[in-house]
């Protein structure tokens, strides 16, 4: 197959559970020319809904609640998958979310290869100061409206991993031997995340890898002087990502709650990790020196994002 031939596909999760898929969005590159795309809106599982979910996407269970359930919405989707190239922008969200959609219906795995658009982009484009894709595309000057609209982003992907194509001069297999990343893959028994093309940092190493940027520091900025932290996972960058604005802006980026921490920043939790509590123990902790007067705030990605 022409590498110049793949499907971009984007998600959307109703709550916290990665399964919880409300819609879905594939655009087809053909011979290199881009197809219109196309989108579902799919039921979630007792059409429920996260606040936190509705806030990012905008899409609602009155949207929903006349919508295909997952496994109805699959058999439409699956031909546009199956044997393909697949790229997405954030694996490590996209795929596990297909993944435990899945297992909670007992469908049986497709079969596909599978790139995050999210780390060739890291690898082939610099300066940009975020790889959300909504910052990456106007950094590129490439044209982009309603992120987190499922077929929007879908389009948008596709546009990015044509553009990277073009700056790295070579098909996907090219670029996946030059910086050394692998794909993915979706079998029927089986399936295989990406590798990266090093090991993850430790949280020490990611604190003592942000950049110096003195030049950027403001003072009237919220966050100026105050020591922040990140639980949970985001929808506008990585921890590191957020964690560098902190330190851009001139606070104080840390990696765990303590007496010293002005700022938990709370994201997207799992709360098939933090139990019935839906806490991190960040979280736990913060509210155990709150109870004993410490002056922590407590705000969600929305409310930092307006504050930054």
């Amino acid at each position: 197959m022409s590498m110049t031939n793949f499907v971009a596909l984007d998600l959307e999760t109703a709550n916290a559970y990665r399964g919880s898929i409300c819609q879905i969005g594939i655009t087809e590159v053909i011979d290199g020319k881009v197809q219109p795309s196309k989108s579902w809106l799919v039921k979630p599982q007792n059409n429920e809904y996260d606040e936190f979910n509705i806030e990012i996407h905008g899409i609602t269970p009155e949207d929903t609640k006349n919508s295909p359930s997952f496994p109805e919405v699959w058999k439409e989707v699956k031909p546009f998958l199956e044997g393909k190239t697949v790229v997405a922008h954030n694996t490590s969200f996209d795929m596990y979310a297909l993944r435990d959609a899945f297992n909670e219906y007992g469908i049986d795995y497709p079969t596909f290869e599978y790139f995050c658009t999210l780390r060739i982009a890291k690898y082939l484009i610099k300066g940009c100061y975020s790889y959300s894709l909504d910052v990456v595309l106007d950094y590129l000057g490439i044209k982009f409206e309603g992120h987190h609209k499922a077929d929007n982003d879908s389009l948008g992907c596709a546009e990015l991993l044509l553009k990277c194509l073009e700056i790295g001069g070579g098909t996907l297999d090219d670029l996946e031997e030059k910086y050394n990343f692998h794909r993915g893959k979706f079998a029927p028994e089986s399936f295989i995340a990406h590798q990266a093309n090093k090991n993850k940092q430790t949280k020490a190493e990611v604190l003592a890898s942000l950049e110096e940027h003195p030049e950027l520091a403001e003072e009237d900025n919220y966050f100026y002087g105050k020591t922040v932290c990140f639980t949970g996972s985001f929808m506008y960058g990585t921890k590191k990502e957020l964690l560098q604005k902190i330190k851009d802006v001139g606070g104080n980026p840390a990696d765990s709650v303590t007496k010293k921490t002005d700022v938990l920043v709370v994201g997207q939790q799992d709360y098939r990790v933090v139990g019935d509590s839906g806490m991190s123990n960040k979280q736990k902790k913060a509210f155990q020196l709150l109870e004993k007067g410490q002056d922590i705030e407590i705000l969600s990605e929305t409310e930092f994002l307006s504050r930054i």
